[in-house]
Order: structure tokens, then C-alpha cells, then sequence
């Protein structure tokens, strides 16, 4: 059974879902995550709540440890368990995330796995951006992805340089 919950951000409501092992979702603007199988009202996790608290006043790091359960393809969550390496206060770009999860010509797919994330912000999307060093898309809204990004000290964003993987410590 997966439990809904809203909690108050300074980016809008949040949505979670939260399975017996983990979250399933987190959607913004109180949108209802799609979650396989029953689902029913309850109160938030007191650790989500407490981890995303202290994430919005500064710390960071505090949603790292938060278990994940989201569902989809294997590909998929490959590329969600990667995006959950990059640091807050860095970007990459997709052709980086692309050869990080073994997939260097898969750019396409991984925007569209990154695109299809159910779980904003704990696993975090809004970090990828594209290669000339704009945005890219959002799920949340641009708004919301400059928001996190300045929160977290990496918008404006610089563009990826063209320099070889070693140099740039890959």
C-alpha cells in the first residue's frame, strides 16, 4: 500500500508517495503522483519531512540519504541511481550522464528517463542540463529548476567544456 502526503516547500506543495521501501514519487504542485496499486491518504514521513526541511534551509545533503523505490525500466533506474551521485552544487550536462551510465550515444533516451523520474528533487533531475550550459526542460517548470539550481549554488550554470574524459576527471 503506498501512502499520499503533502508537505508545504518554498517551492509549492509537495506530493509524496511512500512505499514500504521507499519513495515512489515526490510531484510538485500537488499533483498526483501515478503510483502502481492502491494508495491512500496518510501524514507524511516524519524523516522525509525532516530531510527536506533541512534541505530548503541549507543543508544539502540532507535528502541523500532518503531510500528510493521508483518504479519503471531498468534503464530507468539506472539512470536515476546515477542521477543520485551527482552532487548538489554541480550539473552535468545529458551527453555526460549519457556515458556515466555506460550509454555515451544515448542521449535522447537518457533526457527522456531523466524526463520521466518520478521522484523531483530526491532523485535529482533538475542537475542535468543541457551541454551549452542552459537549461533544458523541467517536469517541475523552468521556474522551479532555476530555483533548486540557485538553492544549491550551481545556476547560472557553465557551459560543459570540450575537454577529454580524463581532464575532466571521468
Amino acid at each position: 500500500m503506498v501512502e499520499l502526503s503533502r508537505v508545504d516547500s518554498p517551492i509549492g506543495v509537495l506530493t509524496i508517495a511512500m512505499g514500504p521501501r521507499g519513495l515512489r514519487a515526490l510531484s510538485f504542485d500537488d499533483r498526483l503522483p501515478d503510483v502502481a496499486g492502491p494508495a491512500r491518504e496518510g501524514r507524511p514521513p516524519e524523516t522525509v519531512v525532516d530531510a527536506l526541511a533541512a534541505y530548503f534551509r541549507g543543508d544539502l545533503r540532507a535528502i541523500d540519504p532518503l531510500d528510493v523505490d521508483p518504479r519503471g525500466t531498468d534503464f530507468q533506474r539506472r539512470v536515476w541511481a546515477m542521477l543520485r551521485t551527482i552532487p548538489a552544487g554541480t550539473t552535468w550536462s545529458y551527453a555526460r550522464l549519457a556515458r556515466a551510465v555506460g550509454q555515451p550515444s544515448a542521449m535522447r533516451a537518457v533526457g527522456a528517463a531523466n524526463g520521466r523520474n518520478p521522484i523531483a528533487l530526491i532523485v535529482p533531475c533538475h542537475r542535468v542540463i543541457a551541454s551549452d550550459g542552459t537549461l533544458g526542460g523541467y517536469g517541475g517548470g523552468l521556474d522551479k529548476k532555476r530555483w533548486l539550481l540557485r538553492h544549491e549554488g550551481s545556476w547560472p550554470a557553465q557551459p560543459e567544456l570540450a575537454l577529454p574524459a580524463v581532464l575532466r576527471g571521468e
